[in-house]
């Protein structure tokens, strides 16, 4: 499996610290022929980070599903913003905390500008379901997990990553078949089963075909 050594990378503060649990990096990257042409793209990939809605399409239809709404749980039709929702449909059964989908919430968006770098950060982290009345995490992670979705340009060098961090099953809800299905749900991903979706992903978001209509 990848991994993306972090010390002294551009971007590396925006990734939450590992304390428990797992880790995962997904991490692909491209060269362009200049600098210019670099730039150019890379306002390109940044749109596609925040187009959640669109994820599904860029990876090629083959991983789970996701729908971007406001705090409040109502879809939207926009780019990502702190404090919107991620709704996600993945494989198997879903969770009965979050209706049938698991939850996160996009805590933070950062940028950063450097001499010849620059980084686009999205930071997720699972949360309550925003359509129920229950406080429990509807997510097979606990609430100490998160996910950093990353894209950055130096030189003429693009890179998108996926950082997971402090990955622990989330048993101990208030409902006894959420923990179960938690406990097979985020043991998959323990073990790397999440680690393909990832990886199309970022390998989606550098795509310079014509596979993703970008802006229609």
């Amino acid at each position: 499996m990848e991994t993306n050594k972090l010390t002294n990378d551009p971007g590396a503060s925006h990734v939450p610290p590992q304390q428990i649990g797992s880790e995962m990096n997904a991490v692909e990257k491209i060269e362009l022929s200049s600098e210019a042409e670099a730039v150019h793209f890379f306002n390109i990939v940044k749109e596609r980070l925040l187009d959640v809605n669109r994820w599904r399409q860029l990876a090629g239809g083959v991983m789970s599903d996701f729908f971007l709404t406001d705090g409040a749980g109502n879809p939207v039709q926009r780019k990502a913003t702190g404090g919107d929702h991620i709704r996600i449909d993945i494989p198997g059964p879903g969770s009965l905390a979050g209706e049938g989908y698991d939850w996160v919430t996009i805590e933070e968006i950062k940028s950063e500008m450097l001499d010849d770098a620059e980084v686009l950060s999205m930071t997720a982290r699972p949360s309550a379901n925003p359509l129920g009345d229950s406080k429990d995490t509807a997510h097979f992670l606990t609430d100490q997990a998160t996910s950093t979705f990353q894209v950055k340009r130096i030189g003429h060098t693009i890179y998108a990553e996926e950082h997971g961090r402090n990955e622990v099953p989330n048993t101990d809800t208030d409902l006894s078949l959420d923990n179960v299905r938690n406990t097979f749900v985020g043991w998959g991903a323990k073990v790397g089963f999440s680690y393909p979706q990832w990886k199309v992903l970022v390998k989606g978001l550098l795509n310079t075909t014509n596979i993703y209509d970008d802006g229609k």
